[in-house]
């Protein structure tokens, strides 16, 4: 029996959070390290395991894995969740790199200063509302399907839920003008891998707190 891929990050969301919903919704049972102290960093460092110094750190079928875009794409491809063709596949990259622009901003929210942090909530909120949410209105109609690319469940079906509920964490009512999204959410969320995903007690991480955002600060010294 195969082992189960190991991940290694913060004990919260950050670049890891995509990689858990993916490996969750592809029903794959994996293990996590937590970095809690600058000493578990260092070694991982000395001891050659991540390549340009940066974690997510993944251990899969025999390799060390980093940098999160090359992460999600393996594991998409090798759990069929990346299309059947080279055009369902640019599709669902394109989808996907849409979503992560907006992740990144919530993401990078946390380690904003005080004074910043709420008129940065309502930039995304808007950018949400007025760029990314009205373009995934737009590829629900005109496909006309119950999933963004082709008929089938995707990696993009599952990074679109995982920003909308990372939205909605912001200003629960987001969704308000957007019924082909909102159908979509509860769609994807009923989904039994993700349904059990989305329950108390399972890998998925909360929104971070003080407490993880200054875990990380004195973990990678910024």
């Amino acid at each position: 029996m195969a082992a189960k891929p190991k991940l290694w990050y913060f004990r919260g969301r950050g670049r890891m959070e995509s990689i858990r919903w993916l490996l969750a919704a592809a029903g794959v049972e994996f293990e996590e390290e937590f970095l809690e102290t600058r000493e578990q960093y260092e070694k991982l460092q000395k001891d050659g395991r991540l390549l340009f110094g940066q974690v997510p750190l993944v251990e899969i079928d025999g390799m060390m894995l980093t940098q999160t875009r090359a992460i999600l794409s393996y594991l998409a491809a090798k759990y069929d969740l990346y299309g059947k063709d080279l055009k369902e596949t640019v599709r669902i990259n394109m989808y996907v790199d849409g979503t992560l622009d907006l992740m990144t901003m919530i993401i990078l929210t946390a380690f904003k200063p005080p004074e910043e942090k709420e008129e940065n909530i309502a930039l995304i909120v808007t950018k949400a509302k007025t760029r990314y949410f009205p373009a995934f209105e737009k590829i629900l109609k005109d496909h006309g399907e119950d999933f963004l690319v082709g008929n089938k469940f995707s990696w993009a079906d599952i990074q679109l839920l995982e920003a909308i509920l990372m939205v909605e964490e912001l200003n629960a009512s987001v969704l308000s003008d957007f019924p082909l999204l909102k159908a979509f959410k509860t769609r994807i969320s009923n989904i039994s891998t993700i349904k059990k995903f989305l329950q108390p007690g399972s890998q998925r991480q909360p929104a971070p707190d003080s407490h993880y955002v200054a875990v990380v600060r004195h973990i990678l010294q910024f």
